[in-house]
């Protein structure tokens, strides 16, 4: 069996201001074909489906589109709700969508660990499963434990953690059950896999990926999964090994999602399985379908990267860009400066960013700083360069304002 493994599609992301509808619509048109070129069985999309709880009606329109296509392409979609995801909105259609070949686990709450337990068949239309899904969401702390008075930071992380490898165990279980039963009835061999979204221990992030929990399960073990053919992650927007391990990928986000990512080769997975488990992992490459760049360098430097970068470009489609200047960061002028030398290219610069190498730098740029320029983050810390704290409070203060953030994010997801 041939699953293809993809995560974090962000339908209805704004990014700086821009649509990415076109992006989404490329992607889909996309896949569709290697669908049916790579002879794919299944296709897993391991959480953040949408990038808000309140998606665009462009957004869902993309997402129903996917689903329509795959389904006549005769090919098996699971979706699994991430963290950006809303509960309700991927559950009002789950019943809907369900008679177009789709299975939506939104949440880990509300259901028994057997609902996430999926068998899932190959596209030749076999009556036989080809595997079996420990089908794991996005896991919020209400949904594994209870909070008790008293408890400490640190002791309800751990506890959650606990938690949270306790579901992984009840789930796995309940597939080796099924597993049993399938063996029992055809005495066919079926692999069981999970999945999950979540940040595992080693992984390597980026900036647009939000925090999804604090203190010690932001690196959740790898050691806590389950001891099953493959592990299909989500969350992580840089496709990567967990600890080197060949069956625990994140298969990162088919787009890019910031402009660190710009980077980085973006692709899906294909997982191809037998009765005696993983074969093979092939990562497919995704094409840019937006061209993006990243720039640094002081104003002489930049005009010449620029240019350079514009060739990627065109009338129709010009290349974003985010500058960093160094050395000149200091001038009061530079936004006017940079989109001076944008002029006539098909280019269009979406952020300028000031290196600020000393503090006169700092102290002479804020003034021209706008929101777009900063994250969160950021404007925390520029508060606090206001204060004179010892560097052991400030990093306190740091981790507990990062804490409130991870919150909040939670809480309209």
């Amino acid at each position: 069996m041939r699953i293809l493994h993809t995560s974090d599609w962000h339908l209805g992301q704004h990014f700086m201001g821009k649509s990415r509808q076109a992006e989404h619509q490329a992607l889909i048109d996309w896949l569709l074909v290697q669908v049916n070129e790579q002879a794919v069985d299944a296709v897993l999309i391991a959480g953040d489906i949408f990038d808000t709880g309140s998606p665009p009606s462009y957004a869902r329109e993309l997402y129903s589109q996917l689903v329509v296509r795959l389904h006549a392409a005769g090919v098996a979609l699971l979706l699994l709700g991430g963290n950006h995801d809303s509960v309700a909105t991927l559950r009002e259609s789950s019943a809907l969508l369900a008679c177009l070949s789709t299975t939506v686990i939104a949440a880990a709450s509300g259901i028994e660990n057997q609902v996430q337990v999926l068998p899932l068949r190959d596209a030749n239309g076999s009556a036989n499963a080809g595997c079996i899904v420990c089908a794991v969401p996005f896991i919020r702390p209400r949904d594994v434990l209870q909070s008790s008075a008293g408890e400490s930071a640190d002791h309800k992380q751990q506890s959650l953690q606990a938690a949270i490898q306790a579901h992984y165990q009840a789930v796995y279980l309940a597939a080796c059950a099924r597993q049993d039963e399938i063996a029992a009835s055809t005495g066919q061999v079926v692999p069981i896999i999970a999945t999950g979204h979540l940040t595992t221990l080693g992984a390597s992030i980026s900036e647009s990926v939000r925090e999804i929990y604090v203190g010690s399960l932001e690196t959740f073990p790898a050691s806590a999964f389950p001891p099953v053919a493959y592990i299909a992650l989500g969350h992580i927007h840089r496709p990567q090994k967990v600890g080197g391990e060949e069956h625990i990928r994140y298969c990162g986000s088919p787009i890019p999602l910031s402009f660190d990512e710009v980077r980085q080769q973006k692709e899906v997975l294909l997982v191809d399985l037998d009765a005696s488990g993983l074969t093979a992992v092939t990562p497919l490459p995704v094409p840019r379908f937006q061209p993006l760049a990243s720039l640094t360098g002081n104003l002489s430097e930049l005009a010449a990267a620029m240019a350079s970068a514009a060739t990627a470009g065109s009338t129709e489609q010009p290349v974003w860009l985010e500058v960093t200047v160094s050395a000149d960061d200091y001038l009061a002028d530079l936004p006017a400066r940079i989109q001076t030398m944008a002029e006539g290219l098909p280019v269009e610069i979406l952020r300028i960013r000031r290196e600020r190498g000393n503090q006169a730098a700092i102290l002479g740029a804020q003034g021209d700083e706008t929101l777009a320029e900063l994250s969160p983050y950021d404007v925390f810390a520029r508060r606090l360069e206001q204060e004179d704290l010892a560097s052991e409070l400030s990093d306190a203060l740091t981790e507990r304002y990062r804490h409130v953030v991870s919150a909040l994010q939670e809480s309209k997801a």
